[in-house]
């Protein structure tokens, strides 16, 4: 059986791959006209779900009801990112948030496990800044961290899952995390993306895996590639 979380077989090697990827008319008509498509038609039939939502949320954590967050999409270029919140606002005696393992609250840990709390990422895709498969947005603070491979993940639109996400989710390192995202970059296919949406109805919603990392209720902060740091710091 296929090892899918080693890229031995079927991953080019990192300097092969370190050349600007190309959209082709799949990515630049195709995707997005299914982007725009599933999306309206998620929020037509579900609209009555993102409402009841949008009602425990503030009733269970309190307002505001949404998490915004500015996050890097294609390019890098910066957009306004929507969740639904599933951590309080709880602080020490200083004024510090607390750890999220803390703020993160037995409803807010099922919104997670769910991924019902990126619901509200349908009207990113809707205004263009996201699609429906692609590597999730991180932290603005992690552009000048990575290594040329893993910036190479900004170079389609970030998604609402991707291959990452089917193959580890938080569970995975980041070195692994990144190698999954420019695998996509450089395979972007109908058929991938429906491969990808088919199994994040599996691992996410079914089996729910994948939630937090070995060590976090999250994931752990990216510190930046070693060389990346080494040539910083000359």
């Amino acid at each position: 059986m296929e090892n899918e979380k080693t890229f031995a077989e079927t991953e080019t090697s990192k300097e092969d791959s370190l050349k600007h990827h190309k959209a082709g008319i799949y990515e630049i008509v195709v995707k997005r006209l299914i982007d725009i498509v599933l999306c309206l038609l998620v929020l037509v039939l579900f609209w009555w779900l993102y409402l009841v939502l949008a009602i425990l949320v503030r009733v269970k954590l309190g307002s505001p009801v949404f998490f915004h967050q500015d996050r890097p999409g294609k390019d890098g270029k910066v957009f306004g990112l929507l969740k639904f919140r599933t951590m309080t606002d709880q602080r020490d005696a200083n004024g510090e948030l607390l750890p999220d393992d803390v703020r993160l609250t037995p409803f807010g840990r099922k919104l997670r496990s769910t991924s019902l709390d990126e619901i509200p990422e349908l009207f990113n895709i809707l205004k263009g800044d996201m699609s429906l498969v692609g590597p999730r947005p991180l932290l603005v603070r992690y552009l000048p961290r990575y290594n040329a491979h893993q910036a190479r993940r900004h170079e389609v639109r970030p998604g609402l899952t991707g291959w990452a996400q089917v193959n580890g989710r938080n569970a995975i390192s980041w070195t692994e995390k990144f190698d999954y995202d420019v695998y996509y970059v450089d395979h972007i296919s109908f058929l991938f993306d429906l491969r990808i949406i088919g199994r994040t109805i599996k691992t996410a919603v079914v089996h729910q895996d994948g939630i937090s990392s070995a060590t976090s209720a999250t994931m752990e902060e990216f510190m930046g590639d070693e060389e990346v740091q080494k040539e910083k710091s000359k």
